[in-house]
């Protein structure tokens, strides 16, 4: 009987099978890896895109408020004096030390320096249309619910407005008030009332009234209270915060303005130049004008307040009135974390930011300063973030046009 040949089986074999599922295997794995690489490229990316946008608010928020900073306050009788403010919504003036002695300086910009860490910055200015426009204290003033000015219903001065009483002798404190429109009594329509109340949150409490001299102390309009312009500017674990007189609800705690923002810092430019009768305004003679100054000048950095104007005292009156520039930093992080390393270790960052380390203006030197960028409450370390540094610099215009 004939034998029949063995006939092959259709389908796979195993050899084939695990061939197969091994190619496939390799295939998702590459696959996974690129997706995944490809995520974190994405993320990167964004990161970078948030840091930037993020920058750039916190920058343009600073330099905004320092653009503006002064109007009002830049009188010698008023800038850098050292100022009894109170508010009842809780408001504080930034504190400064004048040799040493903690003041509450009223000035176009105050600046708390911190070292490494974040810094405190303070720009002020006012809102009234006279810009300094001033009227002479007529009648001592102790305590009482009313000043009396020079003239009776002064332009501009209306209900509510915000004054800074300012004596001449700089060894007495400045006091800012909030008038209550003029005393319709016959015969005392100069009297600018004192009242209390809600709606006049400025005006100090009995115990912390000072007492002035007529005739030598002037009172100026820094205009509505709604718009008062008083700014501080922080930064509490990542978050850039803004305590303001016209924010309702910003005035004591603050409020939250940018996230990611791991660090401010700023620089006072000063005018420090020995010069005699220095004045950063043109003189006239009342015919023609006669330039005796070259204007104001930024000769030197400082993060901390100098004997700018050389009288021998450290955070005085006239060191205030010598500034002519603030020169701001903003350090902002990226809100995606870089992978570690297979130790846990991360490189994203491995040196420390530094800022203002350029001369500008060109022959001024730089005062470098390291920042450290570390959050508080992270439990990961500064280095698996990646972060940008802004920097710029505004010039105080307002402190040098003077009356």
């Amino acid at each position: 009987m004939a034998t029949q040949p063995n006939q092959r089986q259709g389908g796979f074999s195993l050899v084939e099978l695990m061939v197969s599922v091994v190619i496939g295997l390799l295939a998702l794995l590459f696959a996974t890896r690129l997706v995944i690489s490809g995520e974190a490229n994405k993320d990167a990316a964004v990161g970078g895109s948030d840091s930037m946008q993020n920058g750039m608010l916190a920058m343009f928020s600073l330099s905004g408020d320092a653009a503006t900073a002064g109007w009002g306050l830049n009188d010698r009788t008023v800038a850098g004096c050292n100022t009894v403010f109170s508010d009842q919504r809780g408001y504080a003036l930034l504190g400064a030390k004048r040799d040493g002695v903690d003041i509450t300086p009223l000035a176009s910009v105050v600046i708390q320096s911190n070292g490494t860490a974040p810094d405190v910055i303070s720009f002020n200015s006012g809102n009234s249309n006279a810009g300094v426009g001033s009227i002479m204290m007529t009648a001592d003033y102790g305590g009482e619910s009313f000043v009396v000015g020079a003239q009776r219903s002064p332009y501009g001065y209306n209900n509510g407005d915000v004054l800074v009483v300012a004596p001449q002798a700089p060894d007495r404190p400045c006091t800012v008030m909030q008038m209550a429109g003029f005393n319709p009594a016959t015969g005392r329509d100069a009297e600018m009332l004192l009242n209390s109340g809600a709606q006049y949150r400025y005006n100090p409490a009995a115990s912390m009234a000072q007492a002035y001299l007529k005739n030598v102390t002037f009172m100026y309009n820094l205009g509505r209270p709604d718009l008062l312009h008083f700014h501080t500017w922080s930064v509490n674990n990542g978050v850039l915060l803004l305590r303001a007189t016209d924010l309702a609800g910003a005035e004591q705690a603050g409020i939250s303005v940018a996230d990611n923002i791991v660090s401010i810092k700023a620089q006072y430019g000063f005018d420090n130049r020995a010069l005699p009768n220095w004045d950063p305004n043109p003189a006239g003679n009342g015919t023609q004008m006669v330039v005796t100054s070259t204007g104001m000048q930024t000769t030197v950095w400082s993060p901390t307040m100098m004997d700018a104007d050389n009288d021998g005292v450290n955070g005085g009156p006239g060191d205030y009135q010598r500034i002519s520039a603030v020169r701001i930093a903003v350090v902002a992080r990226s809100k995606t974390v870089e992978k570690p390393a297979r130790d846990g270790t991360c490189s994203a960052t491995t040196v420390l930011p530094t800022v203002f380390g350029n001369s500008v203006p060109t022959g001024v030197a730089a005062v470098p300063m390291q920042v450290n960028v570390a959050v508080g409450g992270d439990p990961l370390s500064w280095k698996c973030y990646r972060y940008r540094v802004f920097e710029t610099i505004v010039p105080i215009l307002n402190s040098q046009y003077r009356p």
